[in-house]
């Protein structure tokens, strides 16, 4: 028999692709369990999906059941499931300290997401430098420039962008901006090595200090785990130069948002520009308050193009598993894991 593979949320733009990747290596099931108890039940021996090996998973999937959590990543295991294909770049619905407690191997979808998740951040930047988020709500209300100030607005030539956690996203970022030009610098756990000259690398504590006081603009691209959680917090924006600005295009939970929100009050902080929250899809009403605050609905990848893309690359993962016995793309935390 061949190997049975689980669709875990609705593959939108690869169907036909889908079909061609894993014609005569596995067979593919779509999940469609109503809820939560219904997908545990299916999971169990001669259930609808026993004896899965892998699975393609897509956040909407927790909207029926939940997030990949222990009890789910314990169930799958007994499948003798050994492969997650997430689409996603980022991974904290998936509980990846249990997937490694049951030899299970996730993959996420690195890269595929640079190009729109940077122009989304690019959008949030110009858009907050230039208040242009605020002057299109004062158009619309037919106050036209009334209360806007050119004392509040900046061109982006020659300042200086910040980019906290230089990945694929912030370095797709960082030539976006190179084109004004803007001063870019980064801080890392480590050097990039392929990052340009023209990028400065500030390494370390006394690293990050400096690159707070120089920031202009602070930029967010740090994953979301244990110890990023609240990363940038009251001391870190503090830090901050009076009227600099953060953009977060990451996730909610690595700011500390009560601390945000006080430096935006007081003045600390001369404006934001947020595509993710920390308790999605509320938003805290405090930021529906700020004029200078730019606010989406975590449009990073929604894109057509980039959706498409990050489908076949999850795809792609778990046929190479299928194929290989080893997907591309594995998450840091489980590299080197042993199936």
């Amino acid at each position: 028999m061949a190997p049975r593979v689980l669709i875990c949320g609705d593959l939108v733009w690869a169907h036909q692709e889908c079909a061609q990747m894993f014609e005569g290596i596995g067979e593919v099931i779509v999940m469609d369990s109503t809820d939560r108890k219904s997908f545990l039940a299916d999971l169990k021996p001669n259930g609808k999906y026993s004896g899965i090996v892998g699975c393609y998973r897509h956040n909407i999937s927790a909207d029926k059941i939940g997030i990949f959590d222990r009890e789910i990543i314990q169930h799958l295991s007994s499948t003798g499931l050994k492969w997650i294909a997430h689409n996603g770049a980022g991974y904290d619905q998936i509980d990846v300290i249990a997937c490694k407690d049951f030899g299970i191997v996730v993959s996420n979808t690195p890269g595929a997401v640079d190009d729109a998740t940077a122009t989304t951040a690019l959008y949030l930047l110009i858009s907050t430098l230039r208040q242009f988020s605020w002057a299109e709500r004062s158009a619309r209300s037919g106050t036209w420039k009334n209360p806007l100030s050119s004392r509040n607005a900046h061109d982006l030539t020659g300042h200086t962008l910040a980019i906290l956690g230089l990945g694929g996203i912030g370095l797709r970022l960082a030539y976006l901006v190179h084109a004004f030009p803007m001063r870019v610098i980064y801080h890392n756990r480590n050097r990039v090595q392929d990052a340009p000259d023209w990028i400065e690398f500030y390494e370390g504590k006394d690293g990050l200090d400096r690159l707070l006081k120089e920031a202009d603009v602070l930029s967010v691209h740090v994953p979301l785990r244990d110890d990023t959680e609240g990363m940038v917090g009251e001391e870190m924006i503090r830090k901050l130069r009076k009227g600099a600005v953060i953009i977060n295009t990451a996730r909610g939970k690595v700011i500390d948002e009560e601390a945000l929100i006080r430096a935006l009050e007081d003045g600390h902080l001369a404006a934001a520009g947020l595509d993710v929250y920390p308790s999605e899809p509320s938003i805290n009403p405090k930021l529906l308050t700020f004029n200078n605050v730019t606010l989406l609905p975590h449009m990073g990848t929604e894109t057509r193009d980039s959706q498409k893309k990050m489908e076949i690359r999850a795809l792609a993962n778990l046929r190479d598993y299928l194929v290989k016995g080893i997907g591309s793309d594995v998450v840091p935390e489980l590299r080197g894991a042993k199936l």
